[in-house]
């Protein structure tokens, strides 16, 4: 297996390709790669590509495109989850599992028991920190799309953010089961997008379930224990990537 590095499609397309920033530090350093290695390079978007390292300094690692392929690493499924803000560094560790389960979207958003409220600066450095665990969990999994990072809204906002999903879910510890779901899996219809919303830690309020089903969501259970947000968020996304993407049959059905 080849190691992979991130090139933007308009760096990939320029008459000389070239990877620099702190990747080149991994390069040359860590991986301790040299001229007329070969390399990954994926582009985000689902194409990855065959490259050698033609030139290598302290700054740039120029390459050659051999190959271009397109991945079969995404889900059939695009699904989002929107996640309330929790403590301290939980949100980080969700953006990271969040990637490795193959979700499309990941929107933070400020619910009435959101305790953690950052100001501006903090929003700001706390984005630009997903952003990089984010690119490290998609070199890792082989993914070759970048998981999307929202702004982070409010809640009466990302009801509004979902209305073109064909489906909307709002995971809620006062349902005790997940099986309304399965009334969706069986619908013959094709579920392209999947929108849910998972809670903070003190969960959802009545008032926010009752907005969010007057908008068209539909509350759902995980089971019947009480778990922490981190755990239903984890959980979530894997239910839905069995029932709707490529953990379950649908997934099996993609590989025939």
């Amino acid at each position: 297996m080849y190691h992979r590095f991130f090139l933007p499609q308009t760096q990939i397309e320029h008459p000389v390709p070239a990877i620099t920033g702190a990747d080149i530090n991994h390069i040359r350093n860590v991986l301790r790669l040299k001229p007329g290695d070969n390399i990954v390079i994926f582009d985000g978007t689902g194409t990855e590509y065959l490259a050698r390292i033609v030139q290598l300094s302290s700054n740039k690692a120029i390459v050659e495109i051999i190959e271009k392929k397109f991945s079969s690493s995404e889900s059939p499924v695009h699904i989002c989850l929107a996640q309330a803000y929790l403590k301290e560094k939980k949100m980080d560790l969700l953006v990271r599992q969040a990637t490795e389960l193959g979700i499309n979207r990941w929107q933070p958003f400020f619910s009435e028991r959101s305790i953690p409220r950052p100001d501006h600066n903090r929003l700001v450095s706390r984005a630009q920190r997903w952003e990089k665990i984010m690119m490290a969990a998609v070199k890792q999994c082989r993914r070759n799309r970048l998981m999307e990072i929202g702004q982070s809204v409010s809640f009466e906002e990302i009801l509004v953010l979902a209305n073109d999903a064909d489906i909307k879910i709002i995971f809620w510890e006062n349902i005790g089961s997940p099986m309304v779901i399965n009334d969706f899996a069986s619908n013959k219809q094709k579920i392209r997008s999947v929108y849910s919303v998972i809670g903070p830690e003190g969960g959802f309020s009545a008032k926010e379930v009752k907005q969010a089903v007057e908008a068209g969501f539909v509350p759902v259970g995980i089971g019947p224990r009480i778990l922490r947000a981190e755990t239903a968020a984890v959980s979530a996304c894997t239910l839905l990537q069995y029932l709707f993407g490529d953990f379950g049959q649908k997934g099996l059905d993609k590989k025939k």
